[in-house]
């Protein structure tokens, strides 16, 4: 059970993030400040630092991570790798179009704000490191090898260009078919975009 001190926590967690959506719907992300944030969620600004490091981490942060993680570590060890990979990332899409506002303010912001792109970036590590020992675990594979790095930054990569390409389209598309669209091509390799191309120019 989670204590009284956790559930704080995460409340007041929720309610920055709350927060900053409202203000950055209302005025756009650059004119919103911390100080803004701070005093919509009854906070102090010490505290939105306390719980998000910089402005970009309260837009950013999304908690999808360790869903992703624990549903790839709960399939079956004999399982191929590339289905157990897109049964975790279905289930975390599920999780994060229930959450379908907040979702849809984020790729959207991540598509037109410089600054939120270049953090992605430097918070990817982050991701691609416990991925890579998810993988390695189920594999044998060593996390540090070439074929692991490459196959993990290939697959954020790839997811990056999937949330890109539905917010410059509007969030219109269904995200799960991207997914499945963008999971094909990487199982498939370059033979997947020679299935594009007419017969005569193959």
């Amino acid at each position: 059970m989670t204590g009284l001190r956790e559930r704080k926590k995460t409340r007041t967690r929720q309610a920055i993030r709350e927060a900053a959506h409202r203000l950055i719907e209302e005025q756009g992300y650059e004119a919103t400040t911390v100080e803004q944030i701070a005093e919509r969620a009854e906070v102090s600004a010490s505290t939105v630092f306390r719980y998000f490091p910089a402005k970009e981490d309260i837009v950013l942060t999304d908690g999808y991570d360790p869903v992703l993680l624990a549903e790839l570590r709960a399939r079956p060890a004999g399982e191929p790798w590339a289905r157990s990979l897109r049964y975790a990332l279905r289930r975390a899409v599920e999780r994060a179009l229930a959450d379908g506002e907040a979702l849809r303010l984020r790729t959207r912001l991540l598509a037109e704000v410089p600054a939120l792109r270049s953090r992605m970036t430097e918070s990817m590590a982050d991701t691609a490191r416990l991925l890579s020992r998810v993988i390695a675990d189920r594999t044998g594979r060593d996390p540090e090898s070439l074929e692991v790095r490459v196959h993990v930054m290939s697959l954020l990569g790839a997811l990056t260009e999937t949330s890109a390409h539905w917010a410059e389209h509007g969030h219109r598309d269904d995200l799960s078919a991207l997914l499945d669209r963008t999971l094909d091509v990487l199982e498939r390799g370059p033979a997947a975009l020679d299935e594009a191309l007419p017969a005569a120019n193959r």
